[in-house]
């Protein structure tokens, strides 16, 4: 998968979960879904994501056969701010509970997953 047709099926992907979690609170108005500041938290992991893959990218694109540490190296670079963004946001939040884990984990889990996918595009065209 080339960077330009990357960069359309993400801003397509986060477009959709931005939907899905616009509606979450209208259609369970009762329930408290998402966290005070939970669009803070959405761009940071979509901006985090994306920087993830182009880093692992270039890293493929640059020398093909260490192309799968270039792709754990941006995993272990994505967890790490990740981990950190979560820190700083629980200490200067007084939001503390199940719905902050539900939310970070749920997105972190749902980029992640089209972060890799993505990457194992590319590997899977250079065995051809």
């Amino acid at each position: 998968m080339g960077l330009t047709k990357f960069v359309f099926s993400y801003l397509l992907y986060t477009a959709v979960l931005g939907v899905i979690a616009y509606f979450l609170p209208i259609a369970f108005p009762d329930v408290k879904l998402l966290v005070s500041r939970f669009w803070v938290m959405f761009g940071f992991l979509a901006g985090i994501t994306f920087i993830g893959y182009v880093l692992a990218y270039i890293g493929i694109k640059s020398n093909p056969e260490t192309g799968i540490m270039a792709i754990m190296g941006s995993i272990a670079v994505k967890m790490i701010f990740s981990m950190a963004f979560v820190l700083i946001y629980s200490v200067k939040s007084q939001e503390k509970g199940v719905v902050l884990v539900l939310n970070f984990f749920s997105l972190y889990l749902l980029f992640s997953f089209f972060e890799i996918y993505s990457l194992l595009r590319n590997l899977r065209h250079q065995n051809k």
